[in-house]
């Protein structure tokens, strides 16, 4: 069993930065794709941005040039830095492991991100 631990939200002014942390439980950690999604009231999930084992970014439009996705594999952890925040983008922040040929899908329990305009 596989467990993911978000760390890092919080209330924010718009234009400031947070950290987000996702630390992960079980072994291999480095051979898994990691990603951020994240839930505003009344929208569906959506993908934020992702990290591949070999360290292939993407990002979802919206986010491009103001947060970074990275990992740390020596301590289980990945990373989202968010800057440049916006009011747009508060939402509930969930760290997940997707499913793959080595695994099952794990989600975090989510941190929430409020960004006050």
């Amino acid at each position: 069993q596989v467990q993911l631990v978000e760390s890092g939200g919080g209330l924010v002014q718009a234009g400031g930065s947070l950290r987000l942390s996702c630390a992960a439980s079980g072994s291999f950690f480095s051979i898994y794709a990691m990603a951020w999604y994240r839930q505003a009231p009344g929208k569906q999930r959506e993908l934020v941005a992702s990290i591949t084992n070999s360290g292939r970014t993407n990002y979802v439009d919206s986010v491009k040039g103001r947060f970074t996705i990275s990992r740390d594999n020596a301590k289980n952890t990945v990373y989202l830095q968010m800057n440049s925040l916006k009011p747009e983008d508060t939402a509930i922040y969930y760290c997940n492991r997707p499913g793959s040929a080595y695994g099952h899908e794990y989600w975090g329990q989510g941190t929430q991100v409020t960004v006050s305009s």
